[in-house]
């Protein structure tokens, strides 16, 4: 979305963030399709509690295969599992990568185009954003900084006191 905030700006060039949003989100799946494919059971076998996901993601294709495969990336939370269980699953891999990269240059265009009209609404009910433009940056970043500041603190504390109380 940042990416789109400065294509809107003028500062990148919009048809390069939706050709690069594509290639992200198809390259990042076909490496979780792989990933499920190679290294899918004996990952569920050594962290049991990923299973129920995966299992809920399997019954989902097991009804409706050729529709999740196009539109997992809409859904939040399930993003990253489906490719893995498309992986596990007996789906044939050519399928995978053709239904995947119409789902992602959907996605990428969607995400990308209505970004950029949001931006340009926005704008209008707004005034000027360039006034905006810094202070909309630095509020990102911050956030950006506190949420890995948060992730950071958690996933320390949680393995620091596991080791302590060993």
């Amino acid at each position: 979305m940042i990416a789109v905030f400065l294509a809107h700006r003028g500062y990148l060039e919009l048809p390069w963030v939706i050709l690069i949003a594509f290639w992200g989100t198809f390259s990042g799946d076909q490496l979780y399709f792989w990933l499920g494919r190679t290294k899918g059971v004996s990952f569920l076998t050594r962290r049991p509690s990923y299973r129920r996901g995966v299992e809920k993601a399997q019954d989902l294709l097991g009804k409706h295969q050729k529709l999740i495969i196009l539109g997992f990336r809409f859904v939040y939370g399930l993003r990253n599992v489906i490719p893995f269980a498309i992986g596990i699953s007996n789906i044939n891999p050519k399928q995978f990568i053709v239904l995947n990269a119409l789902g992602a240059i959907v996605w990428a265009m969607i995400v990308g185009s209505g970004g950029y009209l949001f931006g340009n609404a926005l704008e209008i009910i707004i005034g000027d954003i360039k006034h905006y433009e810094l202070e909309t940056l630095a509020v990102i970043a911050i956030n950006g900084v506190i949420v890995w500041l948060v992730y950071f603190c958690r996933h320390w504390r949680t393995n620091h006191f596991a080791i302590k109380n060993k």
